[in-house]
């Protein structure tokens, strides 16, 4: 069939890599592995980040205008339903729904998010309009089951279906870990004699930010052993990480922003991603991080159960206690035994039951009952 896709927040095809970016890149590839044929309808961002009203009635307007526009453009040809990635009460879907009521197709989105207490705040109107998107869909794909749970409040529970967070496994295939490890070294100037800790996130305010300032509260309570921290990720907030980082400055090395094919050889050199999450929705890196056989160290929160399986491909630790932190990473990192069975059952895991096939299939049989054949 063919499928309309959009993602509010950020287009796949967008300059800044993001875990947003990442997943709606992957959603299309499992679209297209399912056999349908996907174009991209809108760039159009329904973004506002600081909860202003004047902002959110000014994109609203600009958003009517862009629907109108796709309404247009598909008209004379239109595909067979509407898909839409990831919307809450900072991006809400402004055009699905209504380019779907126009052409008289099904509507669908995955990640959708619902938080009540946005209702009457500085988020209102966009909360409203999430809602209204919500409630419309013909289909829900939650990625996490606190996201199945919660948008069932609003929307008919029949339309709501689980799909676990997915990647495709081919990039990690066949990478030699002793290979990378001495091309890591010889890159970033690190031993290969000396535990790599790998941290990856965009260095942004708020979630990621915290992130980097809790690992800057663990770390440095393991300076009695050897280890090196590797940091992936850039942004607008690097003077504020390298702060938060700055009690364990001699053993961190930043390798700025790494393209996938190069961080898929950062992730089987090292060996354990270390990650609090930090407001977390559930974490790619996780993912990947597993598809490579790297352990994870994770804070419990929100969705990251669901890609960081405790005592089976990493460690989970209570959320934000720093001295839990420390002690997972210590755990692990004086246990190599463990660390490689923690390896081993990651690896399974995101090659077993995480594959973009098993996706693909998944999203097709969803699909396929919104759409006769």
């Amino acid at each position: 069939m063919r499928v309309s896709f959009y993602a509010p927040l950020k287009p796949p095809d967008h300059a800044v890599p993001s875990g947003d970016r990442r997943v709606a890149r992957l959603l299309m590839a499992a679209l297209e592995r399912a056999g349908h044929q996907v174009q991209l309808a809108s760039r159009f961002r329904s973004v506002d980040l600081a909860g202003d009203p004047a902002a959110q009635a000014r994109i609203a307007l600009e958003a009517g205008a862009e629907a109108a526009r796709v309404v247009a453009v598909l008209g004379p040809a239109p595909p067979d339903l509407w898909f839409t990635y990831h919307c809450y009460y900072k991006a809400p879907d402004l055009i699905g729904p209504a380019v779907a009521d126009a052409l008289r197709i099904p509507y669908v989105i995955h990640e959708p998010s619902y938080a009540s207490k946005r209702a009457g705040g500085p988020w209102d109107r966009f909360h409203g309009a999430n809602c209204a998107a919500i409630a419309r869909a013909d289909l829900l794909l939650c990625p996490t089951r606190l996201d199945l749970a919660s948008v069932t409040r609003i929307a008919a529970p029949q339309r709501a279906h689980y799909l676990a967070p997915y990647l495709d496994t081919g990039p990690f295939a066949g990478i030699d870990r002793e290979l990378a490890r001495r091309e890591a070294a010889s890159a970033l100037g690190l031993s290969p004699a000396v535990p790599w800790l790998l941290a990856v996130g965009m260095m942004r305010s708020r979630d990621k930010l915290e992130s980097y300032r809790r690992l800057g509260a663990a770390l440095p309570r393991l300076t009695d052993r050897p280890w090196r921290l590797i940091v992936v990720g850039d942004g607008e907030a690097r003077n504020e990480v390298e702060q938060a980082l700055a009690p364990i400055a001699d053993r961190v090395v930043y390798a700025g922003a790494v393209p996938l094919e190069r961080l898929t050889v950062l992730y089987t050199a090292s060996d354990l991603l270390v990650w609090p999450a930090a407001g977390e929705a559930y974490g790619m890196a996780f993912l990947e991080a597993a598809a490579a056989g790297l352990p994870a160290i994770a804070g419990n929160v929100r969705g990251v159960p669901e890609v960081v399986i405790h005592e089976h491909t990493g460690l989970l630790v209570p959320e934000g206690d720093a001295t839990a932190f420390a002690a997972a990473v210590r755990r692990l990192l004086d246990d190599p035994g463990c660390r490689s069975s923690l390896a081993r059952g990651a690896r399974d895991f995101a090659v077993g039951e995480r594959g973009l096939d098993a996706a693909a299939a998944r999203i097709d049989a969803l699909l396929r009952g919104l759409v006769p054949r």
